[in-house]
């Protein structure tokens, strides 16, 4: 991975700690289907971002850009579920949602810079 790379940075390290929380969740929680929709979508981010750098053309690079945007979403809705099913403590759940949160304004400015050059 190239040093300086934010968002590819911040997305692999995501995809590291979604791994993680899933082995928590299946193993210690016995929870299985939302956790593993959680990993799904929470290392599908990093991919996408890996896709977009390999990108062949501008458009193809915001077209994978856009698909990680729209797994970090997805990502966001399924630690707030398991939040509020209890699977996730509140200081977990929002550790996740404030990085998913941030990995949703970097890719959204990212966007921006793109649409408007």
């Amino acid at each position: 991975m190239k040093k300086g790379n934010i968002i590819q940075e911040k997305s692999y390290d995501f995809a590291v700690r979604t791994v993680n929380l899933y082995k928590h969740l299946s193993q210690e929680r016995k929870e299985f289907v939302l956790s593993k929709q959680l990993l799904r979508s929470g290392t599908s981010i990093g991919a996408n971002i890996e896709e977009a750098i390999g990108g062949q053309s501008r458009k193809d690079f915001y077209a994978k850009l856009t698909i990680a945007y729209k797994e970090a979403r997805e990502t966001h809705y399924w630690i707030r579920l398991l939040k509020d099913t209890g699977f996730l403590s509140k200081d977990t759940a929002q550790s996740f949602l404030n990085d998913t949160e941030e990995i949703l304004k970097i890719i959204g400015s990212i966007q921006k810079t793109i649409r408007n050059s």
